[in-house]
């Protein structure tokens, strides 16, 4: 039995879409009959949903079902070709040495290293380096876990931030950035971003986004914070993650 704490990791990323095909196919097979699993799967799709209006309708191209068919008809024909014929001797067909099988995935084993919650929103941890143009991205939660705010990076220090669902800030108050490496003892200041909208901002050059890296946004007097960390509440939270199939 998968534990808790990774089966919600699990939703979160067929949520995402960020499972391999075979996971994803798994999941969806297990859905009816996984009460605890379809109850992770909507929370996560109830918690999401506010992302979808950041994604603006892309028409595809006209000639796009062409290419695709050509593009299958073509490695049919190629696989075809390739594919070496048998040789039967004596009316025994050679034996051809069978596949092997594939590894088992999260749901046919228990695994002995937890999944993080998915405090970021779009994928377990991945402590690997990403390649230098693959984005990080992660959803900042507030603390009753829903999202706030989108935030995507690249290895060039940009870092890029939507809000999801804005809320009122008070005119005495501004809202601080900080991104805390791993291994840092404190985090660093990024500068202030706005209620709600859209804003990119640069991080200096001794901060440079990487899977597992904190990001915050504190509520803080005007001018920020006087102490060099959020010296108020920390309203939204979050932490960077590679963003698959990019």
């Amino acid at each position: 039995m998968i534990p808790r704490d990774e089966l919600v990791a699990l939703a979160a990323e067929y949520v995402l879409g960020t499972l391999e095909a075979r996971e994803a196919a798994e999941v969806a097979a297990a859905l009816p009959t996984d009460d605890t699993l379809a109850a992770a799967v909507a929370d996560w799709e109830a918690r999401l949903a506010p992302l979808a209006d950041l994604a603006p309708d892309v028409a595809p191209p006209v000639d796009l079902w062409a290419r695709i068919d050509t593009a299958l008809s073509a490695r049919s024909e190629g696989a075809a070709s390739a594919r070496p014929a048998l040789r039967v001797i004596d009316g025994v067909a050679p034996m051809l040495p069978l596949p092997r099988p594939a590894p088992p995935s999260r749901l046919t084993r228990n695994w002995a290293v937890g999944a993080t919650a998915v405090a970021a929103g779009l994928a377990a941890f991945l402590l690997v380096r990403p390649p230098a143009d693959q984005r990080l991205m992660t959803v900042l939660l507030t603390s009753q876990e829903q999202p706030a705010w989108l935030v995507e990076s690249t290895r060039g220090g940009a870092i890029s931030l939507a809000s999801v669902n804005p809320g009122p800030v008070a005119a005495d108050r501004v809202l601080q950035l900080w991104a805390l490496p791993q291994g840092a003892t404190a985090p660093t200041s990024l500068g202030f971003v706005p209620a709600e909208g859209r804003v990119t901002v640069t991080a200096p050059a001794s901060i440079r986004p990487e899977p597992g890296m904190l990001i915050e946004i504190s509520l803080e007097p005007p001018g920020g914070s006087p102490l060099g960390r959020p010296s108020g509440p920390v309203l939204f939270i979050g932490r960077l993650a590679a963003a698959r199939g990019t």
